[in-house]
């Protein structure tokens, strides 16, 4: 006799993992289907996220930060280093652990809130039942009331850069590398390549972006952008832009990129490559042909807004839907999608999720770039402050970059907030929170934010929408 539960989620990611502790918690049965491994051989919960994604990149970009501002910032708080040395080994064993103890806190939770946590290949089968391939090849067929697919994604290859895992690798091992590479190139200057570059540019690479874009960071503010490469050029970030990987050929230890820009063809040679050009959904072998469930050419399976598939008690949520590949976005489509079983008219605001690139200055927005509400039409007032300005960026010594508020000019409604320095995905999320209850830049500046806090950017940018600004010169209205 087959498995029976109200819902059955295929992928423990962030948003499969959240789905399952949600629909479980409102009193429904559910199963979380899941065949990821750790080294062990021991299943590890958590998606790429947690495994070979958000947690573990973070885990890195903060030690090596730490590494970099005790060798080139502490003389100035009156600390001396000397033979200041980074143990490789010991900064991957530390990311590890972290990887372990929240896979393990996953797992917990299941048991906690009583989750069936299945081992295995979910595959949906028509009529809404699920096939579950075991580890050990056994076959059973699970039924549901409902299914939701959050398979998650895999990062894309590309035939110029055949990845190895060893001289050419993907993001999962860029997290791997067992001593720091003396010549990096990264092929593409996106979220994943930024902060990749960056954690072994700080540790000592000597690293090359490769970008086939001509524009850098297009999805960000124009003026974030062009703080951010100057930024990261002085860090040592070699970004180009325009220049398309055409080939690669691995020569013992080493490897050599051709690539072609405006001044034709070049070739590099590197001890290692990263290849960072984006992500796909993992859509394969997840729907049998008889399934009901719509695909696009890309792989990405249709949905409504309320991540609602072709085949009535199917959802699909996270990296295999429309929309942007972040983890914040996932949990929120699996929330959103078991309120919405158990009857609730949940909705989820997509014109309002934040995107964060968790380097050093952080970036980070929420809404809509200057550029883009200008191209639509819309007049706007803008207002700016920079953390050169701000009390406590002064007394920790990171003052780049600024804070960018944007707002309608007829309602004052704020519209966009872009940060570029310390803080930024902190300060961006107090923004959204004001623009999900609809806040004017009026409404900002006249809350009280504490002092000295980096928070007083944003209360600054605010007040200057309508040159307010009490810390800094205000702009003259035209």
């Amino acid at each position: 006799m087959s498995q029976k539960f109200d819902v059955v989620v295929i992928g423990a990611g962030p948003g499969g993992y959240v789905a399952a502790i949600k629909a479980a918690q409102l009193g429904l049965k559910t199963a979380c289907i899941e065949k990821y491994q750790d080294k062990e051989g021991k299943l590890a919960l958590g998606g790429t996220c947690l495994n070979v994604g958000c947690i573990p990149s973070k885990a890195l970009l903060d030690s090596s930060w730490k590494f970099y501002e005790a060798k080139n910032g502490f003389a100035v708080h009156g600390i001396s280093t000397s033979e200041l040395k980074m143990d490789i080994a010991a900064m991957i064993g530390r990311k590890a652990q972290i990887v372990k103890g929240l896979t393990g806190g996953v797992a917990s939770l299941f048991k906690a809130n009583g989750v069936t946590s299945l081992q295995g290949h979910g595959k949906l089968l028509a009529g809404k039942k699920v096939e579950l391939t075991g580890v050990d090849g056994t076959v059973e067929i699970i039924e549901a009331d409902h299914v939701i697919l959050a398979s998650g994604s895999r990062p894309i290859d590309i035939p110029p850069a055949p990845v190895d895992q060893k001289t050419i690798v993907d993001s999962t091992g860029a997290l791997e590398f067992p001593a720091v590479p003396e010549r990096l190139c990264v092929i593409g200057a996106g979220v994943i390549g930024l902060e990749l570059g960056s954690v072994w540019a700080r540790l000592g690479s000597k690293v090359t972006v490769l970008e086939a874009l001509e524009k850098f960071l297009p999805a960000a503010d124009e003026a974030v952008a062009k703080e951010a490469h100057k930024t990261f050029a002085k860090q040592g970030l070699d970004i180009k832009l325009g220049a398309r990987v055409t080939g690669s050929k691995v020569n013992g230890d080493e490897v050599v990129v051709t690539y072609t820009d405006k001044d034709g063809e070049q070739n590099i040679t590197f001890d290692r490559v990263i290849v960072a050009v984006g992500r796909r959904p993992v859509t394969t072998d997840l729907l049998a042909s008889d399934s009901g469930v719509d695909i696009d050419e890309r792989g990405f399976i249709f949905v409504n807004d309320q991540c609602e598939t072709s085949v009535p008690g199917v959802y699909a949520i996270g990296d295999v839907v429309r929309g942007l590949m972040l983890a914040h976005k996932a949990s929120e489509e699996g929330i959103m999608v078991v309120e919405r079983i158990k009857g609730h008219k949940t909705q989820l605001n997509y014109d309002l999720v934040p995107s964060v690139i968790y380097t050093h200055p952080e970036i980070a927005w929420v809404g809509k770039t200057e550029q883009t509400l200008k191209a639509e039409g819309v007049e706007v007032n803008v207002g700016s402050f920079p953390f050169a300005a701000s009390g406590r960026a002064m007394a920790a010594n990171d003052t780049g970059g600024f804070v960018k508020v944007i707002a309608d000019a007829k309602t004052d409604r704020v519209l966009g907030v872009h940060v570029i320095g310390p803080g930024a995905a902190e300060l961006v999320q107090q923004g959204a929170i004001g623009m999900e209850f609809g806040t004017s830049a009026e409404d900002i500046g006249m809350m009280v934010f504490s002092h000295p806090t980096l928070s007083e950017a944003l209360h600054e940018a605010a007040l200057a929408v309508n040159g307010g600004a009490i810390h800094i010169q205000n702009k003259k209205k035209r």
